[in-house]
């Protein structure tokens, strides 16, 4: 069976209608819907079912679905390492990192590696904490930098760093022209959280708890920027790292309870990474 109809069957399989993937493969929408029909007849059982204009995998093609994904990536992965052996230093490295770090930490980490190694390449994924720990699981990274140990069996985890967290308030809010704060003073405040899944909500709550209440959560989002532009426009406030670029929200050092977070570098437990992930992750550890 061709790999690229095994690729298109993973789009599909995975929510991409038959329309789209044939544009991305340069296809004619019926060349494609050939090509799936044969992956049909080959494993002897219908895949797919049609739900209006898109199509839904049955029990059997859920099953294939996830075979065909591993045989994928192996085969991905089988081919990054002959090429880094051939040439260790022009591979691509697979980094997933928390939404946070990808305009500090990230940048600075891929620069330094590549005044080093400027053939390296990156292909780079961002996520919160759960999706962090699937591409891991799944194999689609090699390494994670995220907060805080996953603490899953089947992961490594080495702390690079410790990174504060602030109580962001509006400019013009009560507590504006302080420069400290205690968290338990902002009790009756409204919070403005990350969605769950996500470490900084976690951690939000836990040092809210830790000062005696529970956050009232006003609003809730998925990327800090968004929690800091609400904070800006008086919606709540947020316990957020500090800003890496000015912002007009004043940010109080928390005195009465450890407000900050653990960053870090994770990898699978016992998997051999290619030479130049290795060298990625070495780099990294040793700054």
């Amino acid at each position: 069976m061709d790999l690229s109809v095994l690729r298109w069957f993973r789009q599909v399989a995975g929510g991409a209608t038959v329309t789209e993937t044939a544009a991305r493969a340069r296809l004619t929408q019926p060349a494609l819907s050939r090509a799936l029909r044969r992956v049909e007849r080959e494993v002897g059982t219908e895949l797919f079912q049609k739900a209006g204009r898109t199509l839904r995998l049955t029990p059997a093609g859920h099953a294939f679905a996830e075979r065909v994904g591993g045989v994928l990536d192996s085969y991905d992965q089988g081919v990054r390492e002959v090429r880094e052996l051939v040439d260790p230093d022009a591979g691509t490295v697979p980094l997933a990192f928390l939404h946070t770090l990808g305009t500090w930490l990230v940048p600075q980490v891929i620069r330094d590696f590549r005044d080093v190694h400027p053939r390296a390449r990156f292909a780079l994924r961002q996520h919160g904490e759960e999706g962090l720990v699937t591409e891991l699981t799944a194999g689609t990274a090699d390494l994670v930098l995220t907060s805080g140990d996953p603490r899953v069996p089947t992961i490594d985890w080495r702390r690079l760093l410790v990174e504060p967290l602030h109580l962001a308030v509006p400019p013009d809010h009560r507590l504006a022209d302080r420069q400290e704060i205690r968290l338990a003073e902002a009790a009756e405040e409204t919070f403005i959280l990350l969605r769950p899944g996500y470490g900084l909500r976690a951690t939000t709550e836990e040092l809210c708890g830790q000062a005696g209440f529970a956050p009232r959560v006003g609003f809730e989002g998925e990327e800090v920027d968004t929690l800091r532009g609400l904070v800006t426009a008086g919606l709540g406030v947020a316990l957020l790292p500090p800003p890496r670029s000015p912002s007009t929200a004043p940010h109080l050092l928390v005195t009465d309870v450890p407000a900050q977070r653990d960053i870090g570098l994770a990898w699978a437990t016992g998997r051999d990474l290619p030479p130049l992930s290795t060298r990625f992750r070495d780099h990294i550890l040793d700054r």
